[in-house]
């Protein structure tokens, strides 16, 4: 499947491409153009050229096109369900909840788009001015990139580039080399639903130089990235160089706190719902287990019962309930990290047998606040660490000795102890009796410290899509 340039499929300049393999089986699904430079600048010289006719299309028109969209999304829904599965492993049933997830999000910001509202500084304001008016509208910052995770490659495309297509930018969207089919196919709805060409381009290739090329170019303007930290740090670099205004979402190792009065069933089901979800590849996902002590026998017990009883098989089956990760590679590095946690004192409960692809459910104990795990190695797979602990305030002080502060979670029936956790830790977000993964369409979502800059989310995002103008009436009055 070509790149999307211009409006026409396109392949690479050099012939050369990456092969998509289904990582639960090994099939060959596709193969997809390793862009070289030229091809990065011919999309970007494009999208710049798109961009200066779209931002002249009105506000609704631009939304009748998002609309128009959608419609098509709902109509080829579950055939592009089943190819985000395929092509990264995703279970059925969360790769359909994904799109629908960014079916609303697209839906939401062309509501939003409606309410973009200047502000007027009244005349007299100061001294001088009591015959002039100054106002302020948002206008499009230009050309943006968008660069797209495997874990999530549908809503991330939605929540990048829907708040900067309706807000009159082009976008050069990079995807993952291990999941670009999906994003593909949504560049080709967008043609279909009347997005003028040039107004989206996708270049595919390795993110560590289509990605390094794209972010660094002088005429992208904005760039939105979802990755690993230090994939974030170098685009940081790479956007200071041109000044370009940087969005990003990056790692976490979020702290999930259970108190001893907490309601250990829901937590334990919570450790399901958030933990193994997408087989364990969640930022925001908890990955560390702070437990009082009085509690953290019963609660590792709840949490053993449950993790064993989980179905493993096919991601196309919608009765498995845990599967592969995106590729073998993953696994082994995964397989890797908990081996090295073991290494350094920790005691194996469950799983820690990797087949391929496929890293278990598995749990660790006795694992100790000086260990890698505890603090700034972030394992994106499906493993529990558990952590005894004395009270709140050393829950607290462990949770907060990380690099890290996307998200965290805090369990307990006390209401007093709930809000001084939420007021001390260190986190874009806290869940009270919930897990940290959770998000929704509207909300700022994002972290702190190495977890990233900025937000995003419908009540957020057009701020880092647009700039301000100020227009002054002078002697108006």
């Amino acid at each position: 499947m070509d790149m999307f340039i211009n409006g026409e499929r396109r392949p690479s300049g050099s012939g050369a491409v990456l092969t998509i393999t289904n990582p639960y089986d090994g099939s060959v699904l596709d193969t997809v153009p390793s862009a070289v430079e030229e091809d990065v600048n011919l999309a970007v010289a494009g999208a710049a050229e798109a961009q200066r006719s779209w931002a002249k299309v009105s506000v609704f028109e631009r939304s009748e096109i998002v609309k128009r969209f959608v419609s098509l999304l709902d109509r080829d829904r579950e055939q592009l369900a089943q190819l985000l599965t395929a092509e990264m492993g995703k279970p059925i049933d969360a790769a359909r909840g994904e799109l629908e997830c960014a079916r609303d999000t697209f839906l939401s910001f062309a509501e939003k788009s409606r309410h973009i509202y200047g502000e007027v500084i009244p005349a007299g304001c100061e001294p001088g001015t009591e015959r002039t008016v100054l106002m302020t509208v948002r206008e499009p910052l230009g050309v943006i990139a968008c660069v797209i995770p495997f874990n999530f490659p549908c809503w991330s495309f939605s929540v990048k580039t829907a708040p900067a297509i309706i807000a009159g930018n082009a976008v050069v969207v990079k995807p993952s080399s291990d999941a670009p089919l999906t994003i593909l196919k949504l560049g080709e709805l967008m043609k279909e639903a009347g997005l003028p060409d040039g107004v989206i381009q996708i270049v595919t290739g390795r993110g560590s130089t289509v990605g390094a090329w794209l972010c660094g170019h002088r005429d992208v303007h904005g760039i939105t990235l979802t990755g690993s930290t230090p994939v974030g740090i170098a685009t940081a670099q790479a956007g200071a160089s041109h000044l370009a205004h940087v969005t990003l979402e990056l790692g976490g190792n979020d702290p999930f706190l259970v108190l001893e009065d907490a309601d250990l069933d829901l937590a334990a089901d919570q450790v399901v719902g958030g933990r193994m979800s997408n087989n364990g590849q969640v930022c925001c996902s908890p990955k560390r287990y702070l437990v009082q002590e009085e509690v953290v026998e019963a609660f590792t017990q709840k949490v053993l019962q449950r993790l064993s009883a989980l179905k493993r098989g096919n991601p196309a089956d919608p009765s498995s309930q845990i599967s592969c990760l995106v590729s073998e590679k993953a696994a082994m590095e995964v397989e890797e990290q908990v081996n090295h946690t073991i290494a350094q004192g920790a005691k194996l409960l469950l799983g820690g047998a990797r087949e391929g692809s496929y890293y278990p459910p598995t749990v660790l104990t006795d694992v100790t606040p000086q260990m890698d795990v505890a603090r700034d190695m972030e394992i994106f797979g499906p493993v529990v660490p558990i952590l005894r602990v004395k009270d709140l305030e050393e829950a607290i002080a462990i949770a907060n000795a990380s690099v890290y502060g996307l998200g965290a979670s805090v369990f307990t029936r006390d209401m007093a102890k709930a809000t001084r956790a939420a007021a001390q830790l260190q986190s874009g977000a806290v869940v009270i009796n919930g897990s940290s993964y959770f998000s929704t369409v509207e909300m700022a979502f994002g972290g702190c410290k190495y977890s990233g800059i900025g937000r995003e989310g419908v009540s957020v995002s057009f701020d880092d899509v647009t700039q301000v103008k100020t227009i002054v009436l002078k002697n108006f009055l």
